[in-house]
């Protein structure tokens, strides 16, 4: 990378945020680098997304590819062997007596920002992407925009840089996010969100529903289903 203001390290897991928040980053950087995590997640099937995503951005999207640089894959698989969260390991999605969902991974975000800030470090990117949202989400702590902002003042601190954090989700719910999709790259961008990406917390590919790919029932399947209802409902309004 060359000028650090134009460039940015965004982390893409191959969901539906991450695609659209590759999409923003691609809009509005002259060179974008991506940063995924092996962290032993139950759906690890998200990596495999991933490289379908890349080639059908490149295909539809060429002036976006030309942005489009190196990929960086890395392996958190501690966050596996200190975690006991239902989106690491076989067990039933519920609540839990905290209120918060057991597919919440403690440390998870806080982690993947730390990583991608010491990647932009070493590339010399001062502009960090997330897709973190506290509009439409299932609660997690480490989602909220206070936690984005503590996060950003403790890696310029630890590693005497200027970073900026960038959540272009963060205030936005899931319809409003298609939205944002279709204004960015049109139907071509909303179409590769709806066959290509993966949401879906048990790994599920086999079924196909309008809103996409996953098993309907989980969370992440029910508020993807349910912006994406909402969105099409105010297109056709």
């Amino acid at each position: 990378m060359s000028n650090p203001n134009d460039c940015a390290v965004i982390l893409f897991s191959g969901g539906q945020d991450s695609t659209i928040c590759l999409a923003w980053a691609l809009e509005n950087f002259a060179a974008v680098e991506t940063i995924g995590f092996d962290y032993g997640q139950r759906h690890a099937i998200e990596l495999e997304s991933r490289q379908h995503i890349f080639r059908a951005l490149r295909e539809a999207f060429p002036d976006w590819s030309s942005n489009l640089g190196e990929d960086h894959l890395i392996d958190l698989d501690v966050l596996n062997k200190i975690s006991d969260t239902a989106l690491t390991q076989e067990a039933e999605i519920k609540m839990g007596a905290d209120g918060l969902p057991n597919t919440f991974v403690p440390g998870r975000n806080l982690l993947f920002l730390t990583v991608a800030a010491a990647v932009a470090y070493r590339r010399e990117a001062r502009h960090i992407v997330g897709g973190m949202c506290e509009t439409d989400y299932s609660g997690y702590p480490d989602c909220h925009d206070d936690a984005i902002k503590a996060m950003q003042l403790a890696l310029n601190l630890g590693m005497d840089r200027r970073f900026v954090l960038h959540t272009p989700l963060m205030w936005i719910d899931k319809a409003e996010s298609w939205a944002m999709a279709e204004r960015l790259g049109g139907a071509a961008l909303t179409d590769i969100i709806l066959e290509e990406t993966h949401t879906c917390y048990l790994g599920i590919r086999e079924t196909r529903h309008n809103w996409g790919y996953g098993c309907g029932t989980c969370p992440a399947c029910e508020l993807r289903a349910s912006g994406y209802k909402k969105y099409r409902a105010q297109a056709a309004s």
